[in-house]
Parts: structure tokens; C-alpha cells; sequence
């Protein structure tokens, strides 16, 4: 009879833990951040906090908090200040804020 495959309830799989992984080793890459990795970090230990499992993401996380010598607060409050500064994920910082209607074609007619 085969064995069978142990399942530890106080490990888990998170269901976007293939994702982040992709997310954490493209940070690992950076030596210095730029806003936008100081958001994902902030959202990746949000999300994992608490979290039994992804012991190896959780792990990268914290890495990252020393390579780029940051405590969880000082990532917190440096992401609170972007936001409250109008930053948006996927925006770039010279990115003109509109709605992005096109009057160009209209325009003299």
C-alpha cells in the first residue's frame, strides 16, 4: 500500500504563494528599492502575517527588510507616506493624472 502523503494542519499552501514567490525573487534582485517595491514588500508581509505556511517566503521577506535595512515600521510608515503622496501601483511618478480620454482627434474640429 503506498504511503501517504502527510498533511501537517498547521502547515499551508497559500493560494498565491506561486505569484509571490515571482514578486519576492524579482525584489531579492533589486539592491536598492524603488517605491513601488517598498509597496509589494509592505503588501507581501500584510498578507502573509500570521499566515502557517510559505515558511520560505516569509523568510525572503525578512531578508529583504535587512538587505535594504529597513524595520517593518520604517517600511509601514515610508509606504503610508507614498500613498498619502498619490501613489498608485502601476503609475509611473511623471504619469499625468486624468481620465485618460483623448481629445487630440477633436481638438480644431
Amino acid at each position: 500500500m503506498p504511503e501517504a502523503e502527510s498533511t501537517d494542519a498547521s502547515t499551508q499552501s497559500h493560494p498565491l504563494e506561486a505569484s509571490d514567490r515571482d514578486h519576492l525573487d524579482r525584489l531579492l534582485a533589486r539592491d536598492s528599492p524603488q517605491d513601488g517595491d517598498l509597496a509589494d514588500l509592505a503588501r507581501l508581509l500584510i498578507r502573509y502575517d500570521g499566515f502557517p505556511g510559505a515558511d520560505d517566503l516569509q523568510r525572503d521577506m525578512q531578508r529583504l527588510l535587512s538587505i535594504w535595512k529597513l524595520s517593518r515600521e520604517e517600511l509601514n510608515t515610508r509606504v503610508r507616506g507614498l500613498w498619502a503622496d498619490g501613489y498608485r501601483p502601476g503609475q509611473a511618478s511623471d504619469e499625468a493624472v486624468g481620465s485618460g480620454f483623448d481629445t487630440s482627434e477633436t481638438e480644431g474640429s
